[in-house]
């Protein structure tokens, strides 16, 4: 399956771990440091993955992930 390509903010931070928990790969476009970066975010059915330019993040339940992918800015906010 291909990954999902999406800029920064286009999804919630829910559909974000919907989509990773139903297998998805997203690839997440963000400024960052003022350029352009590509982030991808995964799950592999135990633990959430957030690898980035700099570093690898790994969070062990959803909710760790939620809160990266909050301080991050790769969602955006509920309604």
């Amino acid at each position: 399956m291909k990954p999902l390509r999406i800029d920064a903010g286009e999804m919630t931070v829910d559909e974000i771990i919907t989509a990773l928990t139903d297998g998805r790969r997203i690839v997440v476009s963000a400024d960052l440091f003022g350029a352009e970066r590509e982030m991808t975010l995964r799950h592999d059915g135990e633990t959430f993955y957030c690898d980035t330019p700099t570093r690898l993040h790994k969070h062990e339940d959803p909710d760790e992930m939620r809160t990266c992918i909050e301080r991050m800015g790769y969602g955006a906010e509920a309604d």
